[in-house]
């Protein structure tokens, strides 16, 4: 039942969110993934353009609700990172720039513990002003 330590999908995540060589890491591993960039003062449009990668590359099958449900989730936990637990945009005057990869498989080494999800972000975030930004980074994980 535990983590295998060569699976652990969210320092997968953040590493190829980070780095997109690391690529090959998470195919070695049979797992499916896809990565993208969105920036915008609300919210609900970068979780609408990680939903809308995720299911356009097929990491999740939008028509079953338990697998974009957990992809949202994932989704609302890495944007508390990134936004420090406020998740709020352009109502306070913050924008951000980011990066992101979505990682789906299986970190257990039982195959009953079944897929887990992971969202990765990197980028900037800050008042919309070009330069006075700051480097954020969130990482969020669900089960499937």
């Amino acid at each position: 039942m535990s983590l295998a330590e060569q699976k652990r999908i969210g320092k997968i995540a953040m590493l190829y969110v980070l780095d997109e060589t690391r690529q090959d890491s998470v195919e070695e591993l049979g797992w499916i993934h896809c990565s993208g960039k969105v920036g915008s003062m609300e919210s609900n449009k970068i979780v609408a353009a990680i939903e809308t990668a995720a299911k356009k590359n097929e990491v999740i099958n939008g028509s079953i609700y338990r697998e974009t449900h957990a992809l949202y989730h994932a989704i609302m936990e890495a944007l508390h990172g990134v936004t420090r637990g406020q998740v709020q945009l352009g109502t306070v005057l913050r924008t951000v720039g980011l990066r992101f990869t979505v990682v789906r498989g299986q970190p257990y080494e039982q195959p009953e513990e079944g897929e887990w999800i992971a969202v990765a972000l990197y980028g900037t975030i800050g008042a919309p002003v070009k330069g006075l930004e700051h480097e954020a980074i969130g990482l969020g994980i669900n089960h499937i």
